[in-house]
C-alpha cells in the first residue's frame, strides 16, 4: 500500500523537477512501534530521525515514516526543510491513509527535505501564485482537491538548493533497488545489458573548469562559479572573512584554523596554502544552511589597522560525510592560482583545454567545436 504512493510522488518530481525519486529499502513495524509515538508531529520527527542514526545503517539520502496516527496540525506530514543530506535531519513524518492523499503529503514532506518553503507567505504577499486556482499547488494550503503541481517559486527554491550544494547526496545512483527489475527504470540491472534508453546519450554539459566568473573575482569549475563569498553566503548566509583570518589563523593547525585533520590534531597550512584551508567567513552565527554543524562556531576577533576584524569558522558535516568545512576546490587563491585538496596550485597544474588550432585560445568542452 505504502510502496504504491511513492510511484506517484515518483512521477510528480520526475516530470516537474527532472528529478528521480528511488525506494531502496522499506521497514514494517507489525508487532510494536520502535520510537515513541504522539500526536505532535515536530516530536515523532525528532524520535524517528534519532532512531534512523542509531540503528542498523542504510544508505539512504532521506527517510519516511508513515504513521496510522493522526496528528494535531493542519497538515498531514512535517519534515525538515532542507534536512535532505543532513545526518540528523533528513527525515519526514506522514500520516498513512488513502493512496492519493500519501502521494501529494510524500510530495510535500520531501519538498521541504529539498528545500522548499510553504507558498502560503509568499502568495499573501502578493509575489508567488499558483497556476492551477482549482486544485492548487503541492507547497500551498489552497485549492479544492489533492494538488499535482509544484509552483513556480517552489521550482526556483529547489534549483536554488542545488545550486547551493544543498543536494551534494543526490549525485550518487543507488546499489540496490527494492522493487524488482524492470525495463526503462534508469538502472541496469540482472538480465539486462541496457536500460531501453541510448548508450549514447550526451552528458550534461556546463561551461568549462577554469573559466572567469563573478567579475573575474572567481573561476568556473565543476558547472559552478568558486568563490570564498559564494562558499560563505551559501553555508551560513554571510561573506567570507578577510584574507587577513586565513593568513593568521590557519596557520596554527587548530580547531579554528587549519588544514584538515592528522590523527587526532589538525594540520597546519602552509602560508601559501592558508587561502585553501578552513574556511573562515564574517559575522556568522545560528545553524549552518546546509548539513549539521559539529561543535560550535569557533568566534576570533583581532584588532588589525585601527579596526575590529571578525573571523569565524564552523566544522558542517553531510549524511554521506562530506565536510564542508573547507575552502572548494577550484577556488582563487591568487593571481592564476587555484584551491586543490587544500593547496594553492597554479591554474596551469589543472590541465585546462584549448581549442587546438583556435587562434585565440578558446576554452573548449571537449565536446567538438
Amino acid at each position: 500500500f505504502i510502496p504504491s504512493a511513492v510511484p506517484s510522488s515518483l512521477q510528480i518530481y520526475k516530470e516537474q523537477l527532472n528529478t528521480r525519486i528511488v525506494l531502496v529499502a522499506m521497514e514494517t513495524w507489525a508487532s510494536e512501534d520502535r520510537i515513541r509515538m504522539g500526536e505532535d508531529s515536530l516530536e515523532t520527527l525528532n524520535e524517528f530521525v534519532k532512531y534512523r542514526r542509531e540503528g542498523p545503517a542504510e544508505q539512504s539520502d532521506t527517510v519516511h515514516l508513515f504513521s496510522g496516527r493522526t496528528f494535531q496540525s493542519s497538515r498531514s506530514g512535517t519534515a525538515f526543510v532542507g534536512g535532505i543530506c543532513s545526518p540528523t535531519r533528513a527525515g519526514g513524518v506522514n500520516e498513512y491513509g488513502n493512496v492519493a492523499a500519501m502521494a501529494v503529503t510524500l510530495a510535500q514532506t520531501l519538498g521541504q527535505n529539498v528545500g522548499m518553503m510553504w507558498n502560503k507567505h509568499r502568495v499573501a504577499a502578493g509575489d508567488c501564485r499558483c497556476p492551477d486556482s482549482w486544485l492548487g499547488c503541492i507547497m500551498e494550503d489552497t485549492g479544492y482537491y489533492l494538488p499535482r503541481k509544484f509552483s513556480r517559486c517552489s521550482i526556483d527554491e529547489y534549483n536554488q538548493f542545488l545550486q547551493d550544494g544543498g543536494g551534494s547526496c543526490l549525485f550518487n545512483k543507488p546499489l540496490k533497488l527494492l522493487d524488482p527489475p524492470e525495463c526503462g527504470n534508469g538502472f541496469v540491472e540482472a538480465g539486462e545489458e541496457c536500460d531501453c534508453g541510448s548508450l549514447a546519450c550526451p552528458p550534461n554539459l556546463h561551461k568549462l573548469d577554469g573559466y572567469f566568473c563573478e567579475n573575474e573575482q572567481g573561476r568556473c569549475y565543476g558547472g559552478r562559479c568558486k568563490t570564498r563569498d559564494r562558499q560563505c553566503s551559501a553555508l551560513w548566509g554571510r561573506g567570507s572573512a578577510e584574507r587577513f583570518c586565513y593568513e593568521k589563523l590557519n596557520v596554527e593547525g587548530t580547531e579554528r584554523g587549519n588544514c584538515g585533520r592528522e590523527g587526532l590534531g589538525w594540520l597546519q597550512c602552509n602560508k601559501q596554502d592558508v587561502l585553501c584551508g578552513f574556511l573562515l567567513c564574517a559575522n556568522i552565527s545560528g545553524a549552518p544552511r546546509l548539513g549539521e554543524l559539529s561543535g560550535e562556531i569557533a568566534t576570533t576577533t583581532f584588532f588589525h589597522q585601527n579596526r575590529y576584524v571578525d573571523c569565524r569558522g564552523g566544522h558542517v558535516q553531510l549524511v554521506d560525510g562530506s565536510d564542508l568545512s573547507y575552502v572548494e576546490d577550484g577556488t582563487p587563491c591568487g593571481p592564476g592560482m587555484l584551491c586543490l585538496d587544500r593547496k594553492c596550485l597554479p591554474a596551469t597544474a589543472f590541465n585546462f583545454s584549448s581549442c587546438p588550432g583556435s587562434w585565440d585560445g578558446k576554452i573548449c568542452f571537449d565536446h567538438g567545436v
